[in-house]
């Protein structure tokens, strides 16, 4: 009767709709990928000793500053944090781990370097956001001021912070809706492709989702099962005939929309090049993830993101 109630549950959680938040953790939830970051900026090479030996104390104290200075630098040229004056406090996000909506606001909240607390809500129960009427996730609560809806959260955050700035140009908007629109629609067909990606997919969920231990294993294996057979009438509902090709072309769209760039933005993410990167992240490292990549040219990009969102900011409690 549990795994009956579990895979009901997951069958109704994935009717995501372009523009909330997550309906569908599950949708999304298959894949999550955990924090991937960047390494180090190596130390830069001092050059050959002078015939004036330094003393060892100062050129140890030289060598220390330029390596903290030339990380420093890196860390600054990646994150795009807001003025002191203007960064949100006390921001707690509601979320499923796994998914896509949910990642696309953490990437937003990471890229900017805003601290954020987390709530992992049990997809089952929903006990974590009772007190609040919305019932989907990402909430995300500012101040106690409660925002629903992963691009109007977005959208609302960039105003907040960059208040001088145009919220999004014609291009940038055009991608982001892609994203809701298509994109996240090629994930679940991809990650319930088959039962064993399927399993792979809700091992992840299970383990990092916010499940009783007894919830755990229903949820592995009868989510699985529901979602493997979901799955099968998104390809219908999306006129999808072959996901891994489906997931290779809107890859490869992706990447001639760049023209060239290191970013959509440019130099910098836009708010587009962080829509991709969120709703990407959590398939990244499940096998539909590491397809796309090797059978396409985004990993570049991918990497490129993965260097300037940085280190999450979250808080860990």
């Amino acid at each position: 009767m549990r795994s009956l109630r579990a895979a009901q549950t997951f069958r109704s959680l994935l009717s995501a709709r372009p523009l909330h938040g997550a309906a569908s953790p599950a949708a999304a939830a298959a894949a999550a990928g955990s924090r991937w970051c960047a390494p180090l900026v190596p130390p830069p090479r001092l050059p050959p000793p002078s015939p004036r030996v330094m003393p060892g104390g100062v050129a140890g104290a030289v060598s220390f500053s330029l390596t903290f200075a030339t990380v420093a630098a890196a860390e600054a040229k990646a994150k795009e944090r807001p003025p002191t004056d203007l960064l949100p406090q006390n921001v707690v996000l509601y979320q499923y781990q796994a998914c896509p909506f949910c990642n696309k606001v953490r990437a937003f909240l990471d890229y900017h370097d805003i601290p954020y607390k987390v709530v992992e809500v049990n997809p089952l129960s929903k006990k974590e956001i009772k007190w609040s009427d919305y019932k989907k996730v990402p909430i995300l609560t500012v101040d106690g001021e409660q925002l629903v809806d992963s691009s109007d959260i977005i959208n609302i955050l960039q105003r907040r912070i960059r208040p001088d700035d145009e919220l999004t140009n014609e291009e940038e908007a055009k991608w982001r809706r892609w994203v809701d629109e298509h994109l996240v629609h090629m994930l679940s067909p991809n990650i319930y492709r088959t039962t064993s990606e399927a399993l792979e997919s809700f091992d992840y969920i299970a383990q990092h989702g916010n499940f009783s231990f007894t919830e755990r294993f229903a949820v592995k294996y009868a989510g699985a099962a529901a979602m493997y057979m979901v799955s099968k009438k998104l390809k219908k509902k999306y006129n999808i005939t072959d996901e891994r090709a489906s997931l290779y072309d809107a890859a490869n769209t992706w990447v001639e929309a760049l023209n060239g760039r290191e970013f959509l933005g440019g130099s910098k993410p836009n708010l587009a090049d962080l829509a991709v990167f969120g709703v990407l992240r959590p398939i990244r490292y499940l096998r539909a993830g590491k397809d796309m990549v090797e059978n396409t040219q985004i990993g570049e990009w991918y990497q490129r993101m993965e260097n300037a969102v940085g280190e999450p900011s979250r808080i860990q409690e």
